[in-house]
């Protein structure tokens, strides 16, 4: 492969030997430039036909077509890769009055490794072009250059490109490759009136149902592909159901679907009869509202819960559970309990009155649950106007994190000591008792949540955050379940009068727990004005390494020498690397083995072009990805691994190197 550098030489050279022969020529005929349809590369023949069964000429079919016949067992892309690869992709350089359309994709077929699963074609695939002449083109010769672009994929994957140069005479009838066409339309999905499809959103599945398809395809396996990329898990097991001549398929939805169309498309073939369909879908119903987890404010302000438990997974059940408990231990805090207290001490006044007594608890719950619902609208009403994307979507925004880092200081202050919410509050409304009993336990409800507002902040992060993952109906449950728990212990002790002894008593260390609570606060002010100087470019923003895995480098290398280092060359687009970082380079026990040796692990990510990764991979003696290179420590020369990845491979390795080649203390 040559360096851009050698290129530029080259060029220069050309130009060099131009300007010395350029006057010999002076009033002669410059040669035409010789057409190349042909470009052979280690892995695939690629060539440029054309078919015009009616001569080309303006209004007329005609067509261009590249012809990819790949070496066995190697294989190219669809429009969608599936789970990994890139398509096919054509760059067209034409004359004025020419125009080309979209590939014309035949179906493509499986191609599973492992868990994955890809779309794509092996052998021998024509992907056609159709191309438009206008009334505009002219007379005499079409001049035409395509750039294609492929990957070419076995074990190894690597990106190849050919440039092919054809000349069409206007009039001529081109039929040479007449067949190939014909089976390359005949390859393609074909659209039958007759068939309809639709789909809905069930849970994590996309529920497809199709109809009229003939009755001499029907109860047959058909295999669906998914023409949208983002959408669905393509490895996971597809369901199909047979019904009254009505095929439904239930296809599990990607756990990180990044695309939401309104119409969906799809392909859904046939081995017998070689049948392929096209079918459009409209989404019914619509898609779910995916909103990202809370970002890292709210978990580290979360001190109460489990703040490693990603709230984008977390279930309606696990969520509402989460945020019973988050509003039971609210009335710990400091701001709480002194209203509870006072209750109880009131509900003790009817302690002979069991009717008024339950009446005045599930008044009390009546206003919580109220006034946490009235929040919940306010914060969907906030989604749906703008703020639908989350909290790490809104940490994009200068103005919304400087506001957010004011907010936790003002929470952490309020929690120091520094100052009260509730001596902001109109007097009238802290002391108001109305003169009908009920109205006043419900009023006390509205004002426990009020004056809890900010001490919520540490105990709601993980309900939070998942009522910001779900619909408004479920968003809703959350912080109903939220209230519930925190009237849960008075609506308990005017239930159950002895539960009352059981709660601790107001004292000294209400105030010390107060001020530990805010240090969270304090914390997440921290991160986010952090967070804002970067935005504004106080600070530069470089990126943050992962616990293990370190971008590769030759500087890196340099400095991880005397050292065991494990290089993973890999690319996003390569299937074979996401198959080995799923399976081997995920195996905890393997991982921790290699940690204690004081293993170095780089990444050298060739997702884009990156000349210093294809050196490397040439001084190596490889053209492609994967490729895994363990370096004793000390040591030139790597071993290499083999493309399909093992826990055995790795360990045999690392211990064919001498004991005493580690160091004495591994560590990271």
């Amino acid at each position: 492969m040559k360096t851009i550098s050698d290129g530029f030489s080259l060029m220069a050279a050309c130009f060099a030997c131009w300007l010395a022969f350029c006057p010999l020529f002076v009033g002669s005929s410059v040669a035409a430039e010789v057409p190349n349809t042909t470009v052979q590369t280690p892995h695939v023949k690629a060539e440029l036909i054309a078919y015009a069964p009616q001569g080309v000429a303006a209004g007329r079919t005609v067509w261009l077509g590249l012809s990819l016949t790949h070496i066995p067992g190697w294989h190219t892309y669809w429009k969608n890769p599936g789970d990994s690869g890139i398509p096919t992709t054509f760059s067209w350089q034409l004359p004025k009055g020419l125009s080309a359309g979209e590939i014309d994709w035949p179906a493509p077929e499986h191609l599973p490794l492992g868990p994955l699963l890809n779309y794509g074609y092996k052998d021998t695939v024509l992907l056609p072009v159709r191309l438009n002449i206008s009334n505009e083109s002219g007379s005499g010769e079409l001049d035409v250059k395509l750039r294609a672009d492929w990957l070419v994929c076995e074990v190894q994957c690597i990106p190849e490109s050919g440039d092919f140069h054809i000349k069409l005479q206007r009039g001529q009838v081109l039929t040479q490759h007449a067949q190939r066409f014909t089976q390359a339309f005949a390859q393609r999905p074909r659209v039958l009136p007759s068939v309809t499809a639709q789909a809905s959103v069930k849970g994590t599945l996309l529920e497809v149902q199709i109809n009229g398809l003939p009755s001499v395809l029907q109860g047959k396996p058909w295999r669906y592909f998914a023409a949208q990329a983002g959408v669905i898990d393509h490895g996971a097991r597809i369901e199909s159901i047979w019904r009254d001549g009505q095929l439904a398929l239930r296809v599990p939805l990607a756990a990180q679907r990044s695309e939401s169309p309104a119409i969906l498309e799809g392909v859904i073939t046939l081995a017998e009869p070689p049948t392929a369909l096209q079918i459009q879908m409209p989404l019914q119903g619509g898609w779910p509202r995916d909103i990202p987890s809370a970002g890292p404010a709210l978990k580290a302000a979360d001190s109460s819960a489990d703040s490693s438990l990603p709230t984008s997974t977390v279930s309606l059940a696990l969520a509402v559970v989460l945020a019973f408990f988050g509003g039971l231990l609210l009335n710990l805090m400091p701001c709480v309990f002194p209203v509870l207290s006072l209750k109880i001490i009131g509900f003790a006044q009817h302690a002979q009155n069991p009717r008024a007594r339950i009446a005045g608890g599930l008044a009390y719950t009546a206003g919580v649950i109220l006034t946490f619902s009235a929040l919940a609208m306010l914060l969907l009403l906030f989604r749906s106007a703008g703020a639908v994307l989350g909290w790490g979507f809104q940490l994009q925004s200068p103005v919304f994190v400087s506001s957010l880092a004011i907010l936790f200081v003002l929470i952490g202050l309020n929690l120091a000591g520094v100052f009260e919410i509730g001596n902001f509050l109109p007097s009238g409304v802290a002391g108001f008792r109305a003169r009908r009993p009920l109205v006043d336990d419900a009023l006390t409800g509205v004002l426990a949540v009020l004056v809890a507002s900010p001490c919520t902040a540490p105990f709601m992060g993980v309900g939070l955050g998942a009522a910001l993952t779900m619909p408004p109906l479920s968003a809703m449950a959350v912080f109903v379940f939220l209230a519930i728990g925190m009237a849960a212990p008075y609506l308990a002790a005017t239930l159950w009068p002895g539960l009352g002894r059981l709660l601790p008593k107001p004292g000294r260390w209400m105030v010390q727990f107060k001020v530990w609570m805010a240090l969270p606060m304090f914390a997440t002010a921290l991160w986010l004005m952090w967070v804002l100087a970067q935005q504004l470019g106080v600070l530069s923003a470089a990126p943050t390494p992962s616990s293990r895995w370190q971008a590769w480098s030759q500087a890196a290398m340099t400095k991880a020498a005397g050292r065991p280092i494990l290089v993973d060359f890999t690319a996003a687009w390569c299937v074979t690397c996401q198959y080995n970082k799923r399976t081997t380079l995920a195996d905890s026990a393997l991982l921790a083995e290699l940690d204690s040796k004081g293993m170095v692990f780089l990444r050298a990510d060739w997702t884009a072009r990156d000349e210093n990764i294809t050196q490397a991979l040439e001084q190596l003696g490889r053209g492609g990805v994967p490729v895994y290179a363990v370096y004793a420590p000390g040591a030139t020369t790597p071993v290499l691994l083999p493309e399909i990845l093992s826990v055995a491979d790795v360990r045999a390795a690392v211990s064919s190197f001498p004991t005493s080649a580690f160091p004495t203390s591994a560590g990271k």
